[in-house]
């Protein structure tokens, strides 16, 4: 497609000598800002890849797909409905939930926490904490005085295994007095850390009879929390319980009761890459700039080629070689830029972290106490796609105007 003789006018046309030395600038510059353009998509989408991803396990780890609650703030009959729920095609395990809001308090220091009393076997089923019980086990995670909490939260209250952590439920018990705060002591079995802030902070696992005692509802729950095989058809199997339920009662998914927060994850996404894709069109109009000052410096040579006979045709494949070498050297090495740094990003953070002496991914803000990243072998190819498009179309209009020079006009004004 192109001859030897075009290949080696256009890499001439890239080495500047030194009256050309700011046209060649504007070239490396061009070359840098779709290296840095595409590198910076490339990076940016694989840790939105990884955030969302790395949500998704924690959130679908540490609840279920789907929540089955009743036509009452409790569900007395909780044995019934699990096993019925539980013969449906699709469906997992089933787990029945005690769930209440509670002050935490130990060593004078209090804040809020959420109480999940879980059955102990039913615990253990759920990798995301089972296996992540830095301190302590689950062996001690029974009868009616031992409870599992966070990392996070043990470190605000200055708790370790085996001290007392004291819970004051809003529901008081009520006295001739009035209502008196329902308050009781628990033995800390164990800290976990499954590394999103959420949890670690302000979750407590509590056995289902002590949680049924201390939130007084003997024989109940508060719903019912099910695990199915496709998370993705999560609202086609809530209906298919709600069914199977006789219509009494809610079903939510997932997907419904995260939907504000997945939402917003998408929405930043796509409007990171709209910005950072203007970038790469900057680069694209560095590269129309740089080619049509290198054609006005060039408009002798190109004067002096077409009366040797080189055609139009030549004179412009000239020219979208030497855009086009810029473009594809630039988008190849923000490729592999990116993908270096997106495999390396943790470390790199660490390192800047380290350097500098201030926290860059604060687990308050950002939920996750890791940097993650994830790449997309498609989203990595559209990029590169979009780079190298970008980079051919700023070439085109230059070369059509090079071709289109008068060789008797340009040696005129010589």
């Amino acid at each position: 497609m192109f001859s030897a003789f075009e290949w080696m006018m256009a890499m001439r046309y890239l080495r500047a000598r030194r009256q050309e030395g700011f046209i060649s600038v504007i070239a490396w510059f061009s070359l840098l800002g779709i290296g840095l353009g595409v590198a910076t998509l490339i990076i940016v989408m694989s840790v939105m890849n990884g955030f969302r991803q790395e949500l998704l396990t924690r959130i679908l780890g540490v609840n279920g797909h789907l929540s089955v609650y009743g036509t009452a703030p409790s569900m007395p009959d909780y044995e019934k409905l699990s096993t019925q729920v539980a013969k449906l095609p699709g469906v997992l395990k089933v787990t029945p939930i005690i769930e209440g809001q509670v002050m935490a308090s130990a060593n004078g220091q209090a804040g809020g926490a959420l109480v999940r009393g879980i059955a102990p076997a039913d615990l253990a089923k759920r990798p995301i904490i089972a296996d992540n019980i830095v301190i302590g086990g689950l062996k001690d995670f029974r009868g009616k005085d031992g409870v599992l909490i966070g990392t996070r939260l043990a470190r605000n209250l200055g708790l370790r295994v085996g001290d007392k952590i004291t819970l004051i439920s809003p529901k008081g018990n009520i006295t001739a007095f009035g209502t008196v705060p329902r308050m009781r002591a628990y033995r800390v079995a164990g800290l976990f850390n499954v590394g999103m802030h959420e949890y670690d902070s302000s979750f407590i696992f509590m056995p289902l009879p002590a949680a049924q005692i201390y939130f007084k509802l003997p024989k109940a729950v508060n719903y019912l929390d099910v695990v199915i095989d496709d998370p993705d058809a999560a609202r086609a199997m809530a209906g298919a319980v709600f069914r199977a339920l006789g219509g009494k009662g809610q079903v939510l998914d997932w997907q419904r009761k995260n939907s504000s927060f997945f939402n917003a994850i998408q929405v930043e996404r796509n409007v990171m890459f709209l910005i950072l894709t203007l970038i790469i069109v900057v680069a694209a109009f560095n590269i129309i700039s740089s080619l049509i000052m290198l054609v006005k410096d060039k408009g002798r040579d190109i004067a002096i080629l077409r009366t040797m006979g080189a055609t139009r045709g030549m004179i412009m494949r000239v020219f979208f070689l030497s855009g086009a070498s810029v473009g594809v050297i630039g988008t190849f090495f923000g490729l592999g830029l990116g993908l270096a740094f997106a495999e390396n990003i943790e470390t790199i953070r660490q390192w800047l972290q380290g350097l500098t002496g201030t926290e860059l991914f604060a687990a308050e803000i950002y939920f996750l106490s890791h940097l993650p990243a994830i790449v997309d072998p498609g989203e990595v190819t559209a990029v590169v796609l979009m780079g190298l498009g970008l980079s051919i179309l700023a070439t085109i209009y230059p070369s059509w105007r090079a071709a289109r020079l008068d060789p008797v006009e340009a040696l005129r004004y010589e």
